[in-house]
């Protein structure tokens, strides 16, 4: 560090966050083996001894993330089942990718992966790993508001984020301003920008899709992750409008809580209640 990045803040200068942005720059000259420390100075080795300097910090980071994550998995794992060995190529892979993971929610996560995985193996495929590796605790959060709005529709077990309904046919549908009544999911945190967010992570399917026409007169029902409502249309031509999990986004599911807007389910049932009835 320069005289000049010492110096203090005058009139005309830099402004405080400026300074400290340079500061927070030059600090990552300590990953890089750039910065001295102890009896380590930059200055009086070679560029290969600066990089074998900084191999071992690296090693060291990675070491403390993946016990960090083992100490978290203990604490997840029950002592009252019985547990397995995981596959071996599994537990590789695991161990791999969970020394880059640096972030503490992300690492409870992982601890959550590996405590399952000992207990029930085979839930977690190691395309789920590669894609949870890639995800900042950011688009984690995002994926967490998806839940809490995510729906299963009847019997059919796969998680879906309804976008709308739509008639479909019929003399109604001349009698409206619009046949497509959609669903203001960023009222619970969800915007089009956060949709395609998971889309690009793989949690979503990239296309919007929809039902058949729902018949009239016939319940189904829509399970959302604290209640379920009980929908019959109350006339034809209907279909609902969603965006479907894929299957990493399904085995994510099983792992992440959903958090979000408690009110979604009022607040849907409010939408739908023109063309169904909601019990």
């Amino acid at each position: 560090m320069t005289d000049s990045d010492k110096a203090p803040i005058t009139a005309g200068s830099k402004t405080e966050s400026d300074v400290s942005a340079r500061r927070k720059a030059l600090l990552l000259g300590r990953i890089l083996g750039l910065a001295s420390e102890d009896d380590y100075r930059p200055s009086n080795v070679s560029v290969a001894e600066r990089a074998a300097h900084r191999a071992r910090k690296q090693a060291t980071v990675c070491q403390a993330n993946v016990e960090a994550i083992y100490t978290l998995a203990l604490k997840y794992t029950p002592s009252d089942v019985v547990g397995t060995d995981p596959d071996p190529d599994w537990l590789y892979q695991f161990f791999q990718l969970a020394e880059q993971i640096h972030n503490r929610r992300m690492q409870e996560l992982w601890g959550k992966i590996l405590a399952r995985e000992i207990t029930e193996p085979g839930n977690i495929s190691l395309r789920t790993l590669e894609t949870l590796r890639g995800l900042t605790w950011r688009e984690a959060q995002t994926l967490e508001k998806a839940l809490a709005v995510a729906v299963q529709i009847g019997h059919d077990g796969r998680l879906k984020v309804l976008s709308g309904y739509r008639l479909v046919g019929g003399l109604g549908q001349y009698f409206r301003k619009s046949p497509a009544t959609p669903i203001p999911l960023s009222q619970f945190g969800l915007p089009y920008s956060a949709l395609v967010m998971l889309m690009d992570a793989g949690i979503l399917h990239a296309s919007e899709f929809e039902t058949g026409e729902l018949e009239p007169k016939r319940s189904f029902t829509l399970q959302l992750s604290k209640t379920e409502l009980s929908v019959t249309p109350k006339h034809a031509h209907l279909i609902l409008n969603y965006y479907r999990f894929s299957p990493v986004g399904d085995e994510l599911a099983q792992l992440v809580r959903p958090q979000g807007d408690n009110n979604f389910a009022g607040a849907l049932r409010g939408l739908l209640a023109k063309d169904f009835s909601i019990t």
